[in-house]
């Protein structure tokens, strides 16, 4: 297969901040954060920041930098540029805890504030930001400095991420839509799914023959998920290491996008019935009406429970109570609400998901100049997973090189 030209490996150098919800509901977020930091002598590494999901915190990311220091003498005899890990504790913040209330926003917290502190540096560079999580700190970040927006290079990671934080989603929307961002719902698939996975390149054989016993890093990475390759985040990574970034539509290692006319949106002052189609990450928005409370509030007052999970709904005035839900499978769903609040509680429903179409534009369409997204193609899916195999395809090269990155810990004293 013909190499790619172009990125980090080929000597291009990035400024990278990440975003991940690392040591929370996702193991994956500790495997790509190991596999960023075996190549972090390439980048400009100017953040690491903890986003808001289960229990993961700053502390988890730390977590993974003892492990780089142990590995730290044996990587410098290989790249003087590495950076120190002090110097990578001191760019790593906390930031939200939460999810963002309906408007998208809350405060500003250490997070948001670095993103800020980062893109305003005076480097002619763009600033990468690698979402791994969800989007609470950059939405506030880009409301609290909407300057910002100019120097931002976003690379989100969102399909499963993308239900749980759809309030600062929808706040980027709508009130960032020039924005620079890719979206990846389903691409990154093909970091796990697909391409070459004979011999030792299967998601099990290659831990076993190429990542335990190669160091701190490789140890601490064999004993994530029983073993197993997944690293849903590394396509961010990998999208700066071989590709042209500044050029979503060509090939990379993390990926090939296509550029989107709207992002695909569905509200209803009703409960819907089975006959109501939605797209596959899509958005649907319910808006149900209850008792005059005053003015809208930012904690939530009713729950949308699916799936056996909760979302949460709030009172956005006049009577109005509205929450948001993202289906990530095609299929029939079904929802109901539940409140303390008579009018809110026992609300049911259902609709059906389909696939993600060019053709259904979604609601109240908008032109989104430097917004891209998954290939929809049926040539380049893998099984479901639109657009999987532009990173697929490329398997055995990204894979013989991180093979090559995890044996540089061997001489690990």
């Amino acid at each position: 297969m013909t190499r790619l030209q172009g990125g980090a490996l080929c000597g291009e150098r990035y400024r990278v901040l990440i975003s991940t919800d690392i040591g929370g509901s996702d193991p994956d977020d500790f495997q790509s954060m190991v596999h960023y930091l075996l190549y972090s002598d390439l980048f400009d590494t100017e953040g690491l920041i903890s986003s808001p999901w289960g229990d993961g915190r700053k502390e988890h990311i730390l977590e993974v930098i003892d492990q780089y220091e142990r590995d730290y003498p044996a990587l410098l005899a290989h790249s003087a540029r590495y950076p120190h890990p002090d110097a990578l504790r001191s760019v790593t913040k906390q930031g939200a805890l939460g999810f963002a209330p309906y408007k998208g926003y809350s405060s500003s917290t250490e997070g948001s504030d670095w993103i800020i502190h980062c893109a305003r540096k005076p480097d002619p560079r763009p600033l990468y930001v690698l979402i791994w999580g969800l989007l609470e700190d950059l939405a506030q970040a880009l409301h609290d400095a909407p300057d910002i927006r100019e120097k931002l290079r976003v690379y989100y990671i969102g399909g499963p991420n993308k239900k749980w934080g759809l309030n600062a989603y929808e706040y980027i929307r709508t009130h960032f839509p020039d924005l620079w961002i890719i979206e990846n719902n389903s691409t990154y698939r093909g970091w796990f799914v697909g391409g070459d996975q004979s011999d030792d390149l299967g998601n099990r054989s290659f831990v076993s023959h190429h990542v335990r016993g190669h160091g701190a890093l490789g140890n601490y990475f064999a004993d994530i998920l029983g073993g197993t390759i997944k690293m849903g985040d590394t396509p961010s990574v990998a999208y700066l290491l071989k590709g042209s970034p500044e050029h979503p539509e060509e090939p990379s290692w993390g990926g090939s996008f296509t550029r989107v006319k709207s992002r695909p949106k569905y509200v209803f002052e009703r409960n819907t019935v089975r006959d109501d189609l939605i797209e596959v990450f899509g958005i649907l928005e319910l808006v149900f009406r209850g008792p005059v409370l005053g003015e809208a509030g930012d904690q939530p007052v009713f729950f949308l429970i699916v799936d056996g999970q909760r979302f949460e709904g709030f009172y956005c005035g006049d009577g109005q109570y509205k929450v948001r839900f993202m289906p990530k499978s095609m299929g029939v769903w079904s929802y109901v609400t539940t409140s303390s609040i008579a009018q809110l509680d026992g609300q049911a429903g259902e609709f059906t998901c389909v696939e993600p179409s060019e053709a259904r534009i979604g609601y109240e369409p908008q032109t989104f100049p430097n917004w891209w997204s998954d290939c929809l193609s049926p040539d380049l899916a893998e099984g479901e997973h639109r657009g999987a195999k532009t990173v697929s395809r490329w398997r055995e090269q990204f894979l013989r090189d991180f093979q090559r990155r995890l044996d540089r810990c061997l001489q690990t004293v």
